[in-house]
């Protein structure tokens, strides 16, 4: 690893440690907390929408969230390492297929809507591949 790649470590560490990122990916939807300034007060706004796109790379990662906002499709670019971002918080997880879902900026309504995801494998690991669960008890 050369210099550069090893200080972007070390940068990426202490980023992650001042606020901790959850685990997502595209298809989820995020809830994503950050400061604006209006004039000299500062507060804090959420934004919820779709991730439609994640680039990682590095301490330049950044995701893209959709929503529709009073019937006109809305999208940012969030730096995911950035100072402005207070929070974000998995609110649903999608089943997709896709990496990057550009597809529904075309869709509308219900024929845009995702899927949920079902829930983690450690469901799954509790009851045994050779039978069924009333055989296990």
């Amino acid at each position: 690893m050369n210099l550069l790649q090893s200080l972007e470590q070390e940068e990426i560490k202490k980023l992650a440690a001042l606020r901790p990122t959850p685990e997502f990916r595209p298809g989820d939807t995020l809830r994503v907390s950050v400061k604006v300034v209006e004039g000299e007060r500062e507060r804090v706004q959420a934004f919820e929408g779709v991730c439609i796109a994640r680039k990682n790379s590095g301490v330049n990662s950044n995701f893209t969230l959709r929503k529709i906002s009073y019937g006109e499709g809305v999208e940012r670019i969030f730096p995911l390492y950035s100072p402005r971002i207070t929070q974000i918080e998995v609110v649903r997880r999608g089943a997709v297929r896709r990496a990057k879902l550009y597809y529904l900026r075309a869709l509308r309504g219900k024929a845009a809507r995702i899927t949920e995801r079902g829930r983690d494998s450690t469901a799954a690991a509790a009851v045994p591949e050779t039978g069924t669960q009333e055989q296990a008890a």
